[in-house]
């Protein structure tokens, strides 16, 4: 094994992957991916993998970082004959409330404001009165249309059951985000992985256990590999270790402000067809009470853990069809365990898919059909790494020749291919974009930054 590289990147999950892709591509010199699993196994294969422009504020950075990352994966969709099946069905939120359309035009109306596309009425009429009524844009089956942007406010009941008929019959408006869609983030990761070792990037499998410095600047990594411990030499780190990051971080004396939430996600055959193949990912924007059958509120009040599942449980339920045969994959997250540090095997709750798949039938009813009795669901889950403001930590630390790309949240999947050019950007030196200072991972060191944070409302995340 080779000893030295210029650079070490800690991590094979997609920001790595994308960071090391970047950096070759960028002419770092030689560059070594180092993680204890094999590639893309942690938690990059445990998201929707979906991708979107919709960020709302409470600024453009946000969106502005994922325009560059879609435009990437257009050009690698192209570039690889669609390898990772990059689609543009959209996202979907839908309400039955009224007022919630007022709010989904809000959103939408200050996504249009920083650079989102413009947002279409149909079927509602803003406050400065009436609008020409747009023509629908069609989804492409397949691929990737860069033409279709922005979104459709829907409010007209007799085209939202037109246009989606498998959603409830008291949804009372949609919200359609076009440059939105769908990807297989396993092909994705592997395409970038496969160009990157081409092109002469290793692949490590090695414990990375501490970062070694000379002189005051990083000087490679101490790791256990098959045949002991061992140094490999570095001009630079890259943390780029998932769930990890804060304990990777810790090891440059950083003391960054992580934490990790556990989510989980369910897949079952809807051999049914409740949901069209062609289905945008579709998210319920209000609160649900799941309608529990009186002997089921019963032996759910029973106990502490159970009692709260008949409560107002919060919106957010989202679900798509994924893959080529009859898979409905959906994700609710109602019960986010929040620590220092993941904790593998993960254990979700016994009741999760059966909770999960009762709040989907409340948007999509016909998937009720499935809860008695539940077809074996395929449950699988990982941990988004989160800062308090829910934005990635992209650049240098303190310690001169340390880097982080990480913290990705549940977004890392669409984020990877931007990051990883503004990752190289900074080692390399070469001209950032304007939204890069959003990311420095130093903006945690500016108690004015800290002061304007507290009490936003910065999720951005489902």
């Amino acid at each position: 094994m080779q000893q030295r590289y210029d650079i070490v990147i800690v991590g094979a999950g997609m920001a790595g992957i994308a960071a090391a892709y970047a950096l070759n591509r960028g002419g770092a010199g030689t560059i070594a991916i180092i993680d204890r699993g094999p590639p893309l196994a942690l938690t990059s294969d445990k998201s929707t993998e979906c991708y979107r422009n919709f960020w709302p504020g409470p600024d453009d950075a946000m969106l502005s970082l994922m325009n560059d990352s879609i435009a990437c994966l257009a050009h690698h969709a192209s570039r690889s004959g669609d390898r990772f099946q990059l689609r543009q069905r959209g996202y979907l939120f839908a309400t039955a409330r009224p007022e919630e359309i007022d709010a989904l035009a809000a959103q939408a109306t200050e996504v249009e404001r920083f650079g989102g596309g413009p947002l279409r009425h149909h079927g509602v009429r803003s406050r400065g009165g009436g609008y020409p009524v747009p023509s629908y844009p069609v989804s492409p089956a397949a691929g990737f249309d860069p033409t279709l942007d922005g979104a459709d406010l829907i409010a007209d009941r007799s085209m939202i059951r037109d246009l989606f008929p498998y959603l409830a019959q008291d949804t009372s408006g949609v919200l359609h985000v076009r440059k939105c869609g769908a990807l297989s983030a396993q092909q994705l990761g592997m395409y970038l992985l496969e160009e990157a070792r081409e092109a002469g990037v290793a692949l490590i499998s090695a414990d990375v256990i501490g970062i070694e410095t000379k002189a005051g600047r990083v000087s490679g990594v101490r790791a256990v590999t098959q045949a002991g411990e061992t140094t490999i030499e570095a001009g630079a780190v890259v943390c780029a270790a998932g769930p990890y990051l804060k304990s990777l971080t810790t090891m440059a004396g950083a003391n960054l402000p992580l934490k990790v939430e556990a989510h989980t996600k369910i897949s079952l055959a809807d051999h049914l067809a409740v949901l069209p193949r062609t289905a945008p990912l579709i998210i319920w924007n209000d609160p649900i009470e799941i309608p529990w059958s009186q002997d089921e509120r019963s032996m759910l009040a029973e106990l502490p853990e159970t009692a709260r599942l008949l409560r107002t449980m919060p919106a957010g339920v989202h679900g798509r069809p994924v893959g080529a045969g009859n898979q409905a994959l959906m994700y609710w997250t109602y019960d986010c365990e929040i620590s220092d540090e993941p904790r593998f095997p993960m254990q979700p709750s016994e009741f999760l898919p059966d909770v999960t798949l009762r709040g989907m039938a409340v948007m999509v009813p016909g998937l009720s059909a499935y809860l008695d009795p539940m077809p074996k669901p395929y449950v699988d889950g990982g941990y988004y790494t989160k800062t308090p403001d829910n934005r990635p930590l992209i650049g240098p630390l303190a310690m001169p020749g340390a880097y982080v790309c990480g913290a990705f949240s549940g977004y890392g999947i669409m984020a990877a291919c931007a990051s990883g050019e503004l990752l190289a950007a900074h080692v390399l030196a070469t001209p950032l974009p304007n939204y890069a200072s959003a990311f420095r991972p130093d903006r945690f060191a500016d108690p004015a930054y800290l002061d304007r944070i507290e009490g936003l409302t910065l999720s951005g995340q489902l």
